[in-house]
């Protein structure tokens, strides 16, 4: 690996010199034509994946009734980013990322037909839906690096920060129009078809991928050790991003998010619907569902549209500060007009820590091992998402819903206000 302190103050030195025109350039990203396509294309397959998890998930409940089987759903959407995180990302770094994504491409199209398929001869049993629920969730995390590398070789380092932001956008839009457009499938064509259906969803990324702009990954010039993608090349990758600040913090941040709150406020929304007043069923608590995601979404609209906030460290830690803030005062506040407010509020700034945070991870890394540092990354902002259940669930039957999310909240802060102090330290 190179001099950490020679690669820091080269990518400072681009950071620097990149940030001027992303910030004069409105939705900078989409000037490139290859980056255009990919954006549309990778909006779709996010619907598609939504739309996957709307119709098996309410048709699994009709068939199976089993809480232990939705449980085991989320673990397997996220605890694969945690194993395999890495490996894949090491993929990524040798081989051709279209093909990457491509293969988990046919993966998400495989498992919706599959879906479909059993549940029209209605033949479906649990461990078919174990084995299926698995694939999609490695189908997941093949993507991730690949998809980011990608984006990084169609847009360049200039631009970055922009292409990231908008394809979180794009992944945003996905998680608020899946459940709309899953549910008309449904009501249209039934819950079977619907799910074939959805699988050509996918197609279109895969046939622009045939033909995309590509740069071959930067190989170092040692060839790495044969454990490298093992737990003693994990120890290596964490050993050598303790040297730059940024690196070691933006990972760090997307870990205690995930680990303190990531997706346990989800499984819990019910609760605060029924205390807010509206039930579990109807029009605003559907409302109260998608004010996140809506937030999201129009938080990228408007930071590409402006060309505001370009990414810093600091400014990262900060944002996710104030989204503890919306997030305790969500799960604190009985108004359900100011409990939708402030679910708009925490999605506008979960996106905009977040993406930050990964365009630095990005920026920073050393070419040659960036997907594995992506990899790491992806770790830690998914695969901890598997112990939000604990933190927020599991403390919220001892001490109640809304406390746990305040308490965790409140654990979130702490950890924020000392990854700042971590960054505020000479170098």
């Amino acid at each position: 690996m190179s001099n950490p302190q020679h690669s820091g103050a080269q990518v400072a030195a681009k950071v620097t010199q990149m940030s001027t025109p992303a910030r004069e350039i409105r939705f900078a990203a989409l000037h490139h034509p290859a980056f255009r396509a990919y954006f549309i294309t990778t909006a779709l397959a996010m619907m598609g994946d939504n739309i996957e998890h709307v119709i098996s998930y309410w048709v699994m409940f009709e068939v199976f009734h089993s809480p232990a089987l939705g449980g085991f759903a989320i673990l397997s959407h996220w605890l694969p980013f945690l194993f395999f995180s890495v490996y894949f990302g090491a993929l990524a770094d040798r081989f051709d990322t279209r093909r990457i994504i491509q293969l988990s491409m046919l993966l998400f199209m495989g498992v919706s037909i599959a879906w479909g398929v059993l549940f029209l001869l209605g033949t479906i049993h649990v461990w078919q839906a174990v084995v299926l629920l698995m694939l999609h969730g490695m189908a997941g995390v093949l993507w991730g690096p690949a998809s980011q590398l990608l984006i990084h070789h169609l847009v360049g380092d200039d631009h970055l920060q922009s292409a990231v932001r908008l394809s979180s956008t794009s992944r945003m839009l996905g998680v608020l129009l899946g459940p709309a457009v899953g549910g008309g499938l449904m009501l249209a064509f039934g819950s079977a078809a619907g799910l074939i259906i959805n699988g050509l969803v996918y197609l279109p990324l895969v046939l622009w991928l045939w033909k995309a702009p590509y740069q071959p990954p930067q190989r170092a010039r040692s060839q790495p050790a044969r454990h490298d993608v093992g737990l003693a090349g994990m120890v290596s990758l964490l050993k050598g991003m303790r040297a730059n600040h940024v690196l070691f913090s933006m990972i760090a941040l997307a870990g205690v998010s995930s680990f303190f709150i990531g997706s346990g406020l989800t499984p819990q929304m019910p609760e605060f619907a029924h205390d807010l007043g509206t039930g579990e069923a109807g029009v605003r608590y559907s409302v109260l569902l998608g004010a996140n995601a809506a937030g999201a979404v129009a938080g990228g609209v408007i930071l590409e549209g402006r060309g505001l906030l370009p990414a810093s460290p600091r400014s990262a830690i900060v944002l996710c500060l104030l989204w503890c803030i919306s997030i305790a005062g969500f799960a604190a506040v009985s108004n359900y007009s100011i409990a939708v407010v402030l679910m708009v509020i925490s999605g506008f700034l979960n996106l905009t820590f977040a993406s930050m945070a990964q365009t630095l991870v990005q920026m920073h890394s050393p070419a040659p091992i960036r997907g594995r540092m992506i990899g790491l990354y992806n770790l830690s902002v998914n695969g901890l998402r598997a112990f939000s259940g604990v933190t927020v669930g599991v403390l919220g039957a001892l001490i109640g819903i809304h406390w746990s999310v305040v308490v965790s909240a409140m654990a979130l802060a702490a950890s924020c206000f000392g990854l700042l102090a971590f960054t505020l330290r000479p170098r």
